[in-house]
């Protein structure tokens, strides 16, 4: 073979390779094959001369290599094409054809290349004229030929040229007709009929001119559609306009309706000539108008909405303005020089000739759009962060316009705002994040939610606004970075809910918190899917892998953590030293990552020198009276957000504050700015207050670890004389009275917290002596002795502002004050009793005076009275749903949702009664349980409409947890428990308030899956006293039984059917079930052992024990404590225990230990809810109950089959399947903890087929998903996978609760279920014998569908003939005959179903008409 001539082959190497190829004799892979020149006359042929026939050969050229003919099943490469979707296609169009028309093999065209044969074509040369080529326009020329309407039109000469052109030749209309204003030139040669010759003032169309249509009369054709068009709208109502409008938009391309708008705007601008001609068309032409601009603007919004949009959008109000949208739309005039803001000088350079076009930027802008416009635009803001409306005209001294979108709207979007931030300009980056700054507040405080669509913090969180500010911290340019600093304390801190957390800080447990940090979710890594553990990475390593934006997207804090924002934070506050407004939102900021978690704090106390420089600068231990009363600079002075900062992260744990205390020196802090007195701190007044409360807070949380005690002994007379001083502090014409009264709840909060821990001295003091090694802390250095003296005060302080509460100038501050000290007094008695020194008499005594002299007055004020009104106002369970205004919050940034909680009832606010009421609760509670004579004495509480109307709202709410309702809900619990153990006080003993103790249960009930994680101490309390108590279940002793057996007795008279045996003991079983009360108590107690370790570190926290308390941090508010269907826990550990594959099979052969038992009790209690307790089970979906339920058939394959199990089984089934309760279930609803309904049917299925024996109870509830509401597929699965078990399922239309029609009614539509069904019954799968209900099920849908008389497709009428002719020639004549007289279903009928005597006309007729003879007329339809 030769070889391939190369780029470097001389002349001479061609030479010498072409006479290789020559004496080799291989043969041309190319044969070229010159056609003859007929115009010299040459003849044609092979290789210069005529072929073989003679005949002349065109010049063709081929490659051997490629066949001619096509090669078969080779497709070709597959091609996509943009335009595809908008082709045209048939149903009847072959795809094959299709795509050898289109799709033709590239061997098609390299194979044979033809050239084309111009022989014979003409050539026509160009015809000799006096004009030149091509032809010059002329601009008069132009202008004359244009008729004058067009000079409204902006188009270019040329463009102006053509159209005149167009319309000499009259080839196409230059213009529809609302341009012309109704008038239609006629073609030449047509006479228009008269119903289109009166149509000079009517409107046309304004897209269709016709063009394209067959024969010569196409614009008298376009006409007559558009009349037709015209007057069948004319005959629809504008609601059928609408829907029709929304059809036509659904089905159309998107493009094409945005072509057709951008028509529509072009031509609803008429022009000046036009409006003078035919002044009698401009009301229709108004009207017109004003309803092409609602559809076109209603129909841009939906297509808007349906748009991703990254900027915010303003909702506009849809208003019908034609006429000041048409004037929006116009394009202005033509500028002339009057209207130039400076006229032009003859001495200018350059300006002799003023050209106006390039002078347009200088005229005024356009006026702003009307609400009219209806459109979705950007929203804008000014430099304080105020939304301004699109409507709004504002001067542009303001320095508002200046932008290039949009220029004639007031203010700035977030993404100019973006682009700004990164200007060279640094006025502009500071004016910027300043802006930002400003619209994230009040963004938070939800001032945008009314007027904007969407979220503002969410959409700047997307767009990147975390990492804009993280680099703008650390420009150069100090203003820059301030700027940038007030944005981020703007974006992490509320001012409100910190002023809010503040305020509650003196309440029940008021120091605890919940951590501010994102729900945790649960993220499935499908890389570790089926690793060992050994193998697959850690929740840290994971962390680790991840980008900062990742990390930054599911959690802002931590994310800013990653960005090493500590390190840069310190940097600010040594080395820059900025304004005092930086300090303060640097430490703002500081708190808000403290509060975020436990680790969060750690690393604030871990950055290097960053707590030493808080400590060193603005919390130092001597200072100077500052000059002014803002001073230039705050380094050098003590700051209370400093001192803040300390509390917070004391907040976090023990360990946290132990740093605190004894290496970073707060002990000398604490000290130095409360062993003066506030006025003498050379403090501004408002600082100096402000200060001391945080100090007193600060020591409050170190007192709850029984830490900073020494400090107590040794500021003792300090705290003292501070204490005795309240009331002349409280002077009701201080102007700083608000902060005075913060400082004495301080104050009380820390007394109250050292009385605590001095309570458990004695505990302490003996464990150590009786145990030499004991986990428990060393006793505190403070004992009783040091708190005893403190009582009197605080008594005869809490005297005092009872009394006051007549004045209505002192009224206020004394609801304000007395909780704090009803706090003091339930843990000075509390801790009193556990004391050595406790002397049971006199203190009966002292607290019988307590009672008479404050509690009983307090009681029955009149005030007190008028709080109680307000606790379902207030209550946060009972307004779950209210439809105050969410401020905004992102997932990744949860706050607390206090926006604007002074101004509203809520939990939180000034004149809420929730801390008066919890703390009389609380301190109620601890007396009654010293003296138990004192319980019948405040039964007036208890007893109240108010408190009644506030339960039962709270025991029919339902619980629903979120970000911003946790932490109130966490102080609402604590009421209604301790209310609920003041009624278990009060039951036994009083007649009166045990007519309610459904009602106390019910709410009970309700609070039990409610209670939040720190709770697990009221949950166990809650279990061991009132759910399970016989007094709170009062229809068990008062006739309830009997009661239920008399209704079942008086149902069974009405309905004439036996039931069966389970039914009638329903009653028994309530009975039995009332007295095992305290058994169930106790398996349910043994099922939540895991929660053992919660509930002991909860129960320190409850009862005061400081010194076994880790941290005031409470744990995360993922999820309640509890499911909410805790009543099914003993049948899911069960199920759980026993290991079930997917397969239904059994891991574990033997049942735990008291498993029988356990199932037993929990069935006992569900029963007993069911029937007296049912409106507190309806947060439990039916589907659940069904599911949880199932457990007892899968965990064992032979519990179910226990006498008691069934008893209770089958009296709970019944209650699930009442006719109520049918109508409420849906299968298709998510359960908890199941993926779905159909995969829990199936492990049912088969543990029916494996262990079942034919049990009635398993089958009814096999029975129960057949339904045929319920999907097809789970029938399928019995129809199908599973058909052996029709064998089996024995279930009797008698031993049935369901009625029948349930299953029967509607008509089966499934093709292929119909066919299982016939299949079954042919096949003798299915008999009545074995399995009587889906007998009867399957025959009456079978008949139903041979003998409908529905229209249905060709393969399902070819279906019903099969069937049918099948039937007819079965040789089971019983089976035929059931068949084919099937009337309807009868459950009490021992078939259960009737037949026919002889088939009915109509049927007999049918069946004739399929076998094609003529049907006898006897009783088997013959």
């Amino acid at each position: 073979m030769s070889r391939r001539p190369k780029p470097t082959d001389s002349e001479a190497d061609l030479l010498r390779e072409q006479q290789q190829f020559l004496v080799s004799g291989d043969p041309a892979s190319v044969n070229v094959v010159r056609r003859p020149d007929k115009r010299r006359g040459e003849a044609g042929g092979r290789g210069g001369g005529k072929g073989e026939n003679g005949d002349t050969q065109r010049d063709i050229i081929t490659i051997a290599d490629l066949p001619d003919e096509l090669p078969a099943l080779t497709p070709a490469p597959p091609k996509k094409s943009c335009f595809k979707a908008n082709h045209v296609r048939f149903k009847e169009e072959d795809a094959e054809e299709r795509m050898d028309k289109h799709d033709t093999h590239i061997s098609a065209v390299l194979a044979r290349i033809v050239e084309r044969d111009t022989s014979s074509t003409p050539v026509a040369l160009p015809v000799f004229t006096g004009t030149a080529f091509p032809k010059v326009m002329q601009h008069l020329e132009t202008d004359s030929e244009l008729p004058v309407y067009s000079a409204a039109g902006k188009k270019s000469i040329f463009a102006r040229q053509i159209a005149a052109q167009r319309l000499k030749e009259a080839k196409t209309p230059l213009y529809n007709a609302s341009e012309l204003g109704g008038q239609i030139p006629e073609p030449k040669g047509l006479s228009p009929s008269p119903e289109i010759a009166g149509l000079s003032s009517a409107s046309a169309p304004r897209l269709v001119s016709g063009q394209g249509l067959g024969g010569s009369d196409c614009s008298a054709e376009t006409l007559r559609i558009h009349l037709e068009n015209k007057a069948k709208l004319q005959t629809m109502s504008k609601a059928e306009i609408l829907q029709e409008q929304k059809k036509l938009l659904s089905q159309l391309d998107p493009r094409l309706v945005e072509f057709v708008r951008s028509q529509k705007a072009h031509n609803i601008k008429p022009s000046a000539s036009s409006s003078v001609k035919h002044p009698q068309d401009d009301g229709d032409r108004k009207e017109c108008l004003s309803e092409n601009v609602f559809t076109q603007s209603e129909s841009d919004s939906s297509l808007a909405s349906g748009r991703q949009q990254t900027p915010l959008e303003v909702e506009m109000e849809k208003e019908k303005e034609g006429e000041e949208e048409r004037k929006h739309l116009a394009p202005p005039p033509p500028m002339t020089e009057e209207e130039l803001p400076i006229k032009p000088q003859k001495e200018w350079v350059h300006m002799d000739k003023v050209e106006l076009e390039k002078l347009e930027w200088t005229r005024d802008l356009p006026a702003p759009r009307r609400k009219g416009t209806m459109k979705a635009i950007q929203a804008r803001f000014d430099f304080t962060g105020t939304f301004i409306p699109p409507s709004e005209d504002l001067p542009t001294c303001l320095g508002l316009h200046h932008h290039g979108h949009e220029p004639e709207l007031a203010g700035y979007s977030l993404q100019e705002l973006f682009l700004l931030s990164r200007s060279q300009v640094i006025p502009q980056r500071c004016l910027a994040f300043n802006t930002l700054a400003n619209i994230l507040t009040k963004a938070r405080a939800g001032e945008y939610s009314s007027v904007l669509r969407g979220s503002v913090m969410s959409t700047l969180l997307d767009a990147g606004l975390l990492f804009l500010l993280r680099f703008a911290l650390d420009d150069s340019v100090e203003g820059v970075m301030s700027a940038a600093m007030h944005a981020l304390r703007a974006l992490l801190v509320s001012a409100e809910d910190e002023e809010c957390m503040d305020s509650t800080f003196s309440w029940f447990r008021g120091l605890a918190s919940f951590p501010l940090m994102p729900t945790a979710q649960d993220e499935e890594d499908e890389e570790d899917e089926g690793l060992e553990e050994s193998i697959k990475e850690t929740a840290k390593e994971k962390e680790e892998r991840k980008t900062d934006h990742d990390v930054a997207r599911q959690d802002v804090v931590k994310g800013l953590l990653r960005m090493k924002l500590l390190p840069r934070l310190r940097y600010i506050l040594e080395v820059v030293r900025p304004t005092p407004r930086v300090v303060q939102d640097v430490l703002e900021v500081l708190t808000r990552i403290a509060r975020h978690s436990s680790s969060s704090a750690t690393q604030v106390l871990d950055c290097p020198r960053l707590m030493e420089v808080v400590m060193s600068e603005f919390l130092p231990t001597s200072w100077t009276m500052p000059s002014l009363p803002l001073p230039q600079s705050v380094y050098g002075l003590p700051l209370a957000r400093a001192m803040k900062l300390l509390r917070i992260l004391a907040t976090s744990g023990r360990h946290a504050c132990a740093r605190l205390l004894n290496s970073l020196g707060v002990r000398e802090r604490l000290s130095r700015l409360l062993s003066p007195d506030p006025t003498e701190l050379l403090l501004e007044q408002t600082e100096a207050l402000l200060i001391t409360t945080e100090a007193y807070r600060l020591w409050a949380v170190a007192a709850s670890y029984g830490q900073a005690c020494n400090e107590y002994i040794d500021l003792y007379p300090i705290l003292v004389k501070a204490l005795q001083s309240v009331h002349r502090a409280l002077s009701p014409a201080d102007p700083l009275l608000p902060l005075q009264i913060q400082r004495v709840l301080a104050l009380l909060s820390l007394l109250t917290q050292v009385t605590q821990t001095a309570g458990c001295h004695q505990e302490l003091q003996v464990d150590m002596i009786i145990s030499q090694v004991s986990e428990s802390p060393p006793p505190p250095p403070v004992s009783w002795g040091h708190v005893t003296g403190l009582q009197a005060s605080m008594l005869g302080h809490l005297k005092g502002f009872v009394t006051s509460l007549d004045n209505p100038v002192q009224r206020e501050s004394s609801l304000t004050l007395i909780p704090a000290y009803l706090v003091y007094l339930e843990a000075y008695y509390h801790h009193l009793s556990r004391q050595n020194c406790f002397k049971p008499v006199e203190t009966l005594h002292e607290l019988e005076l307590v009672l008479s002299d404050v509690l009983l007055p307090l009681l029955s004020h009149s005030a007190v009275q008028n709080l109680m009104k307000n606790l379902k106002i207030c209550s946060v369970a009972c307004n779950l749903q209210s439809s105050h205004s969410v401020p905004e919050t992102s997932p990744s940034l949860p706050g607390l949702g206090c926006t604007r909680w002074r101004d509203r009832p809520g939990l939180a606010a000034p004149g809420s009664p929730f801390p008066l009421f919890t703390a009389l609760s609380l301190l109620l509670d601890t007396l009654t349980s010293i003296h138990k004579g004192l319980s019948r004495k405040f039964s007036g509480l208890l007893l109240s409409e108010y408190v009644i109307s506030y339960l039962r709202g709270c025991s029919q709410a339902l619980p629903s947890l979120s970000q911003t309702t946790t932490w109130l809900l966490h102080h609402e619990h604590h009421l209604l428990y301790l209310l609920l153990r003041l009624t278990h006080r009060l039951v036994p003993s009083e007649p009166e308030v045990a007519k309610h103790t459904s009602l106390y249960h019910g709410v009970a009930l309700v609070l039990l899956p409610w209670l939040l994680p720190g709770n697990e101490y009221l949950a166990h309390e809650l279990l061991a006293t009132v759910i399970f108590s016989k007094d709170f279940i009062s229809e068990g002793g008062s006739g309830g039984p009997e009661a239920i057996e008399l209704a079942e007795l008086k149902l069974h008279e009405e309905s004439q059917q036996a039931s069966s045996q389970s039914l009638r003991t329903i009653g028994a079983l309530l009975r039995e079930a009332y007295i095992q009360l305290p058994s169930i108590r106790a398996c349910f107690l043994t099922h939540l052992a895991h929660l053992e370790l919660s509930v002991l570190t909860s129960r320190d926290v409850h009862l005061g024990r400081n010194p076994w308390i880790n941290s005031q941090l409470l744990p995360e508010p993922s999820s309640p404590i509890l499911p909410i269907d805790w009543l099914f826990l003993p049948l899911v550990n069960l199920y759980e225990r026993m290991g079930v594959s997917d397969g239904g099979g059994l891991q574990v052969e033997e049942l735990p230990q008291g498993a029988l038992q356990a199932v037993i009790h929990c069935f006992q209690w569900l029963l007993l809810l069911e029937v007296w307790r049912e409106d507190s089970l309806k947060v439990i979906l039916p589907v659940a109950k069904l599911a949880r339920l199932s457990c007892v058939f899968l965990c064992s394959s032979d519990l179910f089959m226990e006498r008691p199990v069934q008893r209770l089984a089958w009296a709970l089934l019944r209650l699930l399947t009442r006719p109520a309760k049918l109508e409420t279930l849906d299968l298709n609803v998510p359960v908890p903890g199941l993926t779905s309904f159909q995969d829990l049917y199936s492990a049912l299925l088969a543990q029916y087929e494996s262990v079942s024996f034919g049990d009635h109870l398993f089958g009814c509830l096999v029975l129960l998903p057949l339904q045929r509401k319920y999907s097809t597929t789970m029938r399928l699965a019995v129809f199908g996978e599973h058909v052996g078990m029709l064998r089996s399922l024995g279930v009797s239309l008698k031993q049935l609760f369901i009625p029948i029609e349930r299953f029967t009614s509607p008509p089966e539509d499934s093709l292929p279920l119909l066919q299982l069904y016939f299949n079954s019954l042919v096949t003798g799968t299915l008999r009545c014998c074995w399995c009587p209900v889906l007998y009867v099920v399957a025959l009456c849908h079978v008949n139903s569908f041979i003998f409908s008389q529905d229209a249905a497709e060709q393969e399902i009428e070819a279906a019903r003939c099969r069937m049918l002719r099948k039937i007819y020639y079965l040789t089971d004549e019983a089976l035929k005959n059931h068949l084919l007289l099937f009337r309807l279903p009868q459950q009490h009928l021992e078939l259960g179903f009737d037949t026919y005597e002889q088939l009915p006309p109509i049927r007999a007729k049918h069946l004739a008409n399929v076998l094609g003879t003529q049907c006898s007329s006897n009783g088997k339809g013959d």
